[in-house]
């Protein structure tokens, strides 16, 4: 009989999940490995070789751990599920000029998910993963808060696990620094792993170009978008472009156009299919509207004016905003103003180091900066 119950471990291959999974063992945990396949690299049509979480190599880098160790490996095989959600939400988005954040999808609906189906199957009364960041519980909820490694903090992508899915979740590495979790792989004999490289590609684009992704997914694609008008604030045509889908707010490389002064992409206008460019000063916006909210420290913030720190991507550090929950969506309004903002991304909301929530932006505004 184990000291702490038993514990599905979500196993990558990685040098991050298997020290997690080392850890947990040896706190007395029944650990249970499980490895998600959640795509076949042969299928993307890339160039690049077969690499990351659901490579052969990981998934055998995993087993190998378990093997060592004494504890259950499995494989769950997720391809399926992964494809009809993740993917074709992800060329949705493109198709309707966002973009897209497929980790966060990924991680809210789908991997959480699966875990917790298998591991009531399994007999787990809890499942982990080696996210860095921190959980505890606070006044009956489940507070999602940033690891302490600044540069590995992965709060972020988890904003939208369900209160349900936090409760029988942990997170081990959320006090440690990457440096400490090298040092712990090389004293538990994981070379292999201390000398992986780091992958921060999509999992389902491994060679890092999601328009040939798109065009290999939809070969009809290219020949419906291409020509379409490269337009200025003001609507002046400069040019064609190759396809609204292949551009993205704050993109300034790969425009193929010229002006003389340096310029972005500050908007896609779907049904025109036009993509508006302009300087930097264009792209600077004072809020946003975010819809689609998961609220984890607080149930909900409507009518309450709420200060906090809001992101608006993954390596964002994040800006001062004023935040209030109008029905189903929340008003941003940041103090200072913010570049980039691009529909379809994750804005998450945090007090001091507290995740409060999250949701997806769907638009971003100029006004003056009060609620």
């Amino acid at each position: 009989m184990s000291k702490h119950g038993r514990i599905l471990v979500a196993m990558s291959g990685g040098i991050d999940s298997s020290v997690a999974a080392v850890m947990l063992h040896e706190e007395g945990y029944e650990v249970i490995g499980m490895t998600m396949k959640t795509w076949d690299y042969a299928s993307s049509g890339g160039s690049k070789k077969e690499t990351g979480c659901c490579s052969l190599d990981s998934i055998n880098d995993a087993r190998e751990i378990a093997v060592n160790l004494g504890f259950p490996h499995y494989i769950l095989d997720i391809r399926e599920e992964f494809g009809d959600y993740v993917i074709n939400h992800f060329t949705d988005e493109y198709l309707n000029g966002r973009t897209p954040n497929p980790c966060v999808l990924c991680n809210t609906h789908i991997k959480w998910d699966a875990l917790l189906r298998r591991a009531d199957k399994l007999g787990c009364e809890w499942i982990a993963t080696g996210h860095y960041a921190n959980l505890r519980q606070e006044n009956e909820r489940y507070v999602l808060s940033k690891g302490v490694d600044d540069l590995k903090d992965q709060s972020y992508v988890l904003w939208g696990v369900s209160q349900e899915s936090l409760s029988r979740t942990k997170l081990p590495l959320g006090h440690l620094h990457k440096t400490e979790i090298r040092q712990m792989a090389l004293n538990m004999g994981f070379d292999n792993l201390v000398k992986k490289s780091e992958s921060y590609e999509i999992c389902f684009v491994p060679d890092n170009d999601y328009r040939g992704f798109l065009k290999r997914r939809l070969p009809d694609l290219e020949a419906q978008v291409d020509g379409g008008e490269f337009v200025l604030q003001d609507g002046t045509v400069v040019g064609k472009h190759r396809g609204y889908p292949f551009y993205t707010v704050g993109q300034r490389k790969g425009l193929e156009i010229a002006l003389g002064y340096p310029i972005y992409v500050t908007e896609i206008q779907k049904d025109k299919n036009r993509v508006v460019l302009g300087n930097l000063e264009d792209l600077q916006r004072d809020g946003m509207w975010v819809t689609k909210l998961n609220m984890q420290k607080y149930v909900d913030l409507i009518g309450r004016p709420t200060e906090t720190i809001t992101k608006v991507r993954y390596k964002d550090a994040g800006k001062d905003a004023l935040v209030v929950q109008e029905g189903d969506k929340m008003k941003v309004l940041f103090h200072d103003s913010v570049s980039a903002i691009a529909p379809g991304q994750a804005a998450v909301f945090y007090e001091g180091e507290d995740v409060i929530g999250g949701g997806w932006i769907s638009s971003s505004f100029k006004q003056e900066r009060s609620i």
